[in-house]
């Protein structure tokens, strides 16, 4: 089978893509990479050794109406040479996963005949597969609401390292520990209240161990918070290895994106989300609303937040210990391990 995966833009888009295009090359198929210049993929596709061919295309949502009238004009130029690409490799299947590059190559494939698969990992999908959803014939989502945008709908999951699996509950009798990040660029509210909150959460947790992960803009000024203080901590700017951070937290505050939502999931893990504000259709709202609805996390919107109803919370959740047992069992029982696998074989029935 011959398969484009066409989207990008954001290590969202880009890591799951990749997980999806190692599954399909592990069963002998052929991959090529839709993206543009200016996303990510435009350096982690190649390096994961897959080709990569690329359209120019902007944003529609959240910019400036200058910016989406210069990217509605270079929509039909994006559309001809994803049509072009589509032409010279003749996929099988296209699999559009969002972002940048996502909607023309969809918008070639439906009106060439291709076939194509939606791969949505929020609950409300994404400005391209919401509006081509009825052309395409089949989606691979995370959440079942999500079906509703889509027709021949599966819930597969997100593929996410399957370290997050292997993840085990913590003993009853360890350190209490807090993990807090942002993404990979920190959320300044969220490490500006963790600041706040250092004192008063040490006083009410007194042997409470925090790894925070802050971003590069804010690391200086909360690393000399943390070390004026004298609190237990691991500050960084960034964690290479999450999954091990995952092992050691008790409890996490985080972003509410996709792929941490699915890491959280694998890795059965209690979250206080507090979603990013201006995240496009409010997605991140939506997605943490879900695993509320779970029962596996608390919502935090970033409107309310403030050091007392944190150190509160926190402080509350960290203490009942049967709490977050039952949080971390309710998120990964809906945890899905085989996600790549299942969403190349929605893609392979689709290409038959």
């Amino acid at each position: 089978m011959r398969a484009i995966l066409a989207g990008g833009g954001t290590g969202g888009h880009v890591i799951p893509a990749l997980a999806i295009a190692h599954e399909l090359k592990s069963q002998g198929d052929e991959i090529v990479f839709i993206g543009t210049r200016r996303g990510l993929e435009n350096r982690l596709v190649p390096n994961a050794g897959f080709e990569l061919r690329l359209v120019q295309v902007g944003m529609l949502k959240n910019v400036s109406w200058a910016t989406r009238l210069k990217t509605l004009f270079d929509l039909p130029r994006a559309m001809f040479r994803a049509g072009r690409i589509i032409s010279d490799f003749r996929p099988n299947v296209i699999i559009g996963v969002g972002g940048y590059a996502s909607g023309p190559a969809m918008l070639a494939a439906a009106a060439m005949g291709v076939p194509s698969v939606a791969f949505e990992p929020n609950v409300v999908p994404g400005f391209a597969n919401r509006r081509l959803g009825p052309a395409m014939a089949a989606a691979a989502v995370q959440f079942r609401e999500t079906c509703s945008y889509f027709r021949n709908c599966h819930v597969t999951g997100v593929p996410v390292r399957r370290e997050f699996f292997s993840i085990r509950p913590k003993p009853p009798v360890s350190t209490p520990t807090l993990l807090v990040f942002g993404g990979s660029q920190g959320a300044k509210r969220i490490n500006e209240v963790m600041i706040e909150s250092l004192a008063a959460l040490t006083t009410a947790i007194p042997n409470l161990h925090i790894i925070h992960q802050t971003g590069e803009p804010d690391y200086d000024h909360a690393q000399a918070e943390y070390l004026q203080l004298g609190i237990s901590a691991e500050v960084s700017p960034f964690i290479d290895n999450m999954p091990e951070a995952f092992a050691r937290a008790d409890l996490l505050i985080c972003r509410s994106g996709a792929s941490t939502v699915a890491e959280i999931m694998a890795a059965g893990k209690p979250a206080i989300f507090v979603p990013f504000p201006c995240a496009a259709d409010d997605h991140q709202r939506r997605n943490a609303e879900a695993l509320v609805h779970m029962g596996a996390a608390l919502l935090f919107p970033q409107a309310e937040l403030s050091s007392p109803r944190l150190v509160e919370l926190v402080t509350k959740l960290m203490r009942d210990r049967e709490a977050l047992a039952l949080m971390g069992a309710a998120a990964r029982a809906h945890a899905r391990p085989d996600a790549a696998r299942d969403i190349a074989a929605v893609a392979r029935r689709v290409a038959r």
